[in-house]
């Protein structure tokens, strides 16, 4: 694995925030006094000591350099990150993070800013909503999770809620009286001009697609913590590599990132599901079959760009800018 533009962080406080979510501050190593500056949708690559790398949303305030605060939910299917970091990982341990990237950034000139959380999706748009409290600007929350139990941050945004006058919905669908949240009924309601922000699981993710599919592009903005789709391991085309001169021929049931590494180079990746965006790769020739959720459908549409960890190749023959 390639590691690049990382940093060492300690672990400086562990806080229970909700049944299954635990929030984590990371606090520069000396000599570094200050972390590198974050825009509010940002995330940071960790790289845990059992070998597992996970991407995590920063919730905090992107004008504290002292420290990031991440939330993780742990997941009772969880592979090897989560898990650790609920029960090894301790106040005082010392970790590998990437520098904070933003797939999901934040548009500052909105009129009017809408989120839409479900679950452990709510740690992204904290971060936001402290950012449009510090420019004074309108913004609104729905936030849905099963219990009251299992939601993070409730009383942290109430305060934000009571100090702004903002529209703040709970919607705990598992309590007595409970409703699902009505995604429909909230994108109707949005007034020209409003931005809307999607992050939770992927029937959540479905229903706002297909909610704001009607809407102006820019005006809309979601983030997956997981693949919609299969990575493309059809295989049968050949990969050439420009910076070297090299090609690889890629196998049915592998991905372009598993032959790249099977010749001994090493991009730089992360998630292996086409949501973080870290084995992003220039396109100079061929058409890829893209299957990440990082790109739009017009930067998709362009075939300059795409992920090589899970998209593969709709021509014969793929040009790369390695």
């Amino acid at each position: 694995m390639s590691i690049t533009d990382t940093l060492q962080v300690r672990v400086k406080s562990i806080t229970w925030e909700a049944d299954g979510i635990l929030s984590f501050e990371l606090c520069p190593m000396p000599p570094r006094k200050e972390l590198p500056a974050f825009t509010a949708g940002a995330h940071v690559d960790v790289h845990l000591p059992n070998g597992v790398l996970r991407s995590y949303s920063l919730l905090n305030s992107q004008d504290e350099r002292q420290r990031y605060v991440i939330g993780v939910n742990k997941d009772a299917q969880s592979r090897g990150g989560s898990r650790y970091m609920h029960e090894t990982l301790r106040a005082g341990d010392t970790l590998t993070i990437g520098l904070p990237r933003n797939n999901f950034p934040l548009d500052e000139a909105a009129p009017l800013s809408v989120f839409i959380a479900g679950g452990i999706g709510i740690t992204p748009l904290r971060s936001m909503i402290r950012r449009m409290q510090a420019l004074g600007k309108p913004w609104r929350l729905h936030y849905a999770a099963r219990t009251r139990q299992g939601a993070a941050f409730v009383d942290a945004l109430q305060v934000l809620r009571d100090e702004s006058g903002a529209e703040v919905q709970f919607s705990f669908d598992r309590e007595p009286g409970g409703r699902m949240l009505d995604i429909p009924g909230i994108v109707t309601a949005l007034p020209p001009g409003a931005h809307v922000y999607c992050c939770g699981p992927l029937p959540m993710l479905d229903a706002f697609e297909a909610a704001t599919k009607t809407l102006p592009p820019p005006q809309v903005h979601v983030e997956y913590f997981a693949a919609r789709e299969s990575a493309a391991t059809d295989g049968g085309f050949t990969v050439e590599l420009a910076k070297t001169g090299r090609s690889v021929f890629v196998e049915p049931g592998h991905t372009i990132l598993d032959c790249l590494e099977g010749i001994g180079i090493e991009p730089p990746y992360s998630c292996r599901e086409g949501i973080c965006g870290t084995c992003e790769v220039r396109v100079l020739g061929g058409t890829p079959d893209h299957r990440d959720l990082v790109l739009s459908a017009a930067e998709k549409a362009e075939n300059t760009r795409m992920m090589i960890c899970c998209s593969g190749a709709k021509s014969s023959k793929l040009v790369l800018d390695l």
